[in-house]
């Protein structure tokens, strides 16, 4: 699958939990064959690590917090220029390289 948002993006929830909703975050990875994405901040879950022992070390247990992927369809993709929650879209330019586009203003994004 095509994914128009990449690493290192800035993005604004707009559906999901309550907690989360209208929050604005930078994409940490990007999953495109499950059309998922983590985003720093958001989509906060909690694992109950045992303690363990690696290689004669011993590993601390504990609550551990971490982001969880999250639907692709959840965000929108924040324009540096306008600041602006928006679609994007591709333009070609003649010697065939593709640039995203932002929908609200046209500007080029990289």
């Amino acid at each position: 699958m095509n994914m128009k948002i990449k690493k290192g993006d800035t993005v604004e929830i707009i559906t999901g939990q309550a907690k989360d909703k209208g929050k604005r975050g930078e994409v940490i990875k990007v999953l495109p064959k499950v059309n998922r994405l983590v985003v720093q901040g958001a989509n906060m879950r909690k694992k109950h690590q045992r303690q363990f022992q690696v290689e004669g070390r011993q590993m601390e247990g504990g609550i551990i917090e971490f982001e969880a992927p999250m639907s692709a369809s959840n965000v929108m993709f924040v324009c540096p220029r306008c600041g602006e929650a928006a679609r994007l879209g591709t333009h070609r330019e003649d010697d065939g390289t593709a640039h995203r586009v932002c929908k609200s203003c046209g500007e080029q994004v990289d």
